[in-house]
């Protein structure tokens, strides 16, 4: 088990966002943490009220939006337009290209999000959009499939072989979580704390494991987690 800590990431800081990078992004290099398997990008992105990314453009990414307080608006070529709140996940494949702009709607409050890039299987895809809603009730002390390759329990679709969980722990609750065999899992904590088999790890920190086994996480207040169940042969 490797631990990643929220203090060593990339940190930036442009007056309207502060964003923290667990892996290398734009200006943000270092050669231990260009990526994890197939999880190429983790932004903890804090958007100031009526501020926001300006319409860009991305290419061959599978791009995850995860909302962990206020809002996020969302626009693209696809002519897509919507809101994404706390508790729903938005998938955007780039494909052979897509623009996109991402605002925070509110006059008063700050947009807190996840922005996630994988790598996907093949380039060249049709972009494509997808925005679904896991209730708390659904994520409370138990690990809700959000992600997957082919859609199942109701997740979102993404082009890799990633299963992506969530989980909402109070103070002691626990899931238990059993590496599949051959597979690598990168486990991030989005807000709170847990212990994880007796270590503890505060918001922003992740740790990574390769090899097969189980884990148990422990709240040890209230806390959002994110564990990537990740082919092992790819990229390190």
């Amino acid at each position: 088990m490797e631990i990643r800590r929220a203090k060593d990431r990339g940190h930036a800081q442009h007056g309207w966002l502060e964003s923290y990078h667990t892996f290398s992004f734009a200006d943000y290099y270092d050669s231990k943490f260009m990526g994890f398997s197939d999880l190429r990008v983790i932004n903890e992105d804090r958007v100031r009220p009526g501020r926001g990314f300006g319409t860009h453009a991305h290419r061959d990414m599978e791009i995850i939006s995860y909302v962990l307080d206020g809002q996020l608006q969302h626009r693209d070529s696809l002519g897509t337009g919507s809101i994404i709140r706390p508790g729903e996940v938005q998938r955007m494949t780039a494909g052979t290209g897509i623009t996109h702009s991402e605002f925070n709607p509110s006059a008063a409050e700050v947009l807190h999000f996840l922005q996630i890039w994988i790598v996907p299987a093949r380039t060249g895809l049709a972009p494509s959009y997808e925005q679904k809603v896991f209730p708390p009730d659904d994520r409370q002390g138990r690990l809700r499939l959000v992600a997957s390759q082919d859609g199942r329990d109701g997740s979102v679709t993404i082009h890799q072989d990633v299963n992506l969980y969530a989980s909402l722990l109070d103070d002691d609750e626990r899931v238990r979580y059993a590496i599949p065999r051959g597979r690598s899992t990168w486990i991030h904590v989005a807000q709170g704390a847990v212990d994880l088999n007796g270590t503890r790890l505060d918001a922003g920190d992740a740790v990574s494991l390769r090899e097969d086994g189980t884990v148990d996480i422990v709240g040890r207040e209230w806390a959002d987690v994110l564990v990537f169940d990740l082919s092992r042969a790819a990229r390190s």
